[in-house]
């Protein structure tokens, strides 16, 4: 039996609203399932922004997408409005190279980058790869995001290989368009010692709110912008006295704003407003935070009286 007119109209309207979605369990930041986490790791190395679709918090929208693309699985990738697949073809697009082509993103070969490591960490990196077989290298990975990540391992087919602190480092093709300048070094942690990744070539960070501070700068009265990306039936049921419903009105009032304005963004959990955060990150807005765990968290930890749903 085919999906009613309701429902095809929702999914629809899900899947053409961004460039790139993704029907999986749970969010970009919190994957629930081992393929969900596959698609988030895979996407994130090539593009920075992608809309997600929690379906463990609609069960009828968890099966209604199923009919919809006649794939009976999820998590489910679609870009322009178009279904690509799921985790095991987008695994194998990404084998291929023929993912990024979908994505509309640079694919092909790229120019070893000049990574600048100090001494201390070129000992301590030495100590790492003394302790591996010798085939093992140091690796490098900075997703389409900036986050970047060390690890040993192998030599890869494929991979861009440079000399840098007297160590051998091996890369995606991704990570080295993306590592130009890169600086590498020692710092002091709680922790201890650790390996810092500064990129000059990485955008503006999104910083993280916890709720509790989002309350003392709320009574403080501090002067922000705090914005609700959830849908207005979600706002009705619950609701953060002070935001303002992120419309697109107010989206396009964000965008004329001085880039010094300091951004705030909630949801229900979090996932939704970190890619809101991050997008207006990459347009050049320097303060931009999201509030950890959402409302969510606000009714839990500050007001009780916030319905949760």
């Amino acid at each position: 039996m085919g999906l009613d007119p309701a429902s095809k109209e929702q999914i629809d309207s899900l899947v053409s609203q961004y460039p790139v979605t993704v029907f999986m369990k749970g969010n970009r930041e919190e994957p629930r399932c081992g393929f969900s986490a596959t698609v988030v790791r895979i996407l994130d190395a090539l593009i920075p922004e992608y809309h997600t679709v929690d379906v463990l918090e609609d069960q009828t929208l968890r099966e209604n997408i199923k009919e919809y693309s006649s794939w009976p699985t999820i998590p489910q990738l679609y870009v322009g409005g178009e279904f690509v697949g799921g985790c095991d073809i987008i695994q194998e697009l990404e084998t291929r190279g023929e993912l990024h082509q979908k994505l509309g993103v640079e694919g092909g070969t790229a120019t070893p980058p000049e990574l600048i490591v100090t001494p201390e960490a070129a000992e301590g990196l030495q100590r790492a790869t003394g302790e591996r077989p010798d085939d093992h290298i140091l690796h490098l990975s900075i997703d389409a995001r900036y986050y970047g990540s060390l690890n040993v391992g192998p030599r890869y087919e494929g991979g861009v290989e440079v000399e840098a602190g007297g160590l051998a480092w091996i890369m995606d093709t991704h990570t080295a368009r993306r590592a130009q300048g890169v600086r590498i070094n020692v710092v002091d942690t709680p922790e201890g010692p650790a390996f810092k990744i500064d990129n000059p070539n990485a955008p503006n960070r999104v910083e993280t709110l916890s709720v509790t501070d989002l309350k003392q700068r709320l009574d403080a009265g501090e002067s922000f912008e705090f914005l609700d990306v959830r849908t207005p039936e979600e706002r009705a049921m619950a609701s953060i006295q002070g935001a303002v419903l992120m419309t697109p009105e107010a989206t396009a009032r964000l965008e004329t704003l001085p880039k010094d304005t300091m951004l705030v963004f909630h949801c229900h959990h979090g996932g939704r407003s970190q890619q809101a955060a991050e997008h207006f990150a990459s347009l050049g807005f320097i303060h931009v935070w999201n509030v950890a765990g959402g409302i969510d968290a606000w009714s839990r930890e500050v007001d009780p009286d916030v319905p949760r749903y």
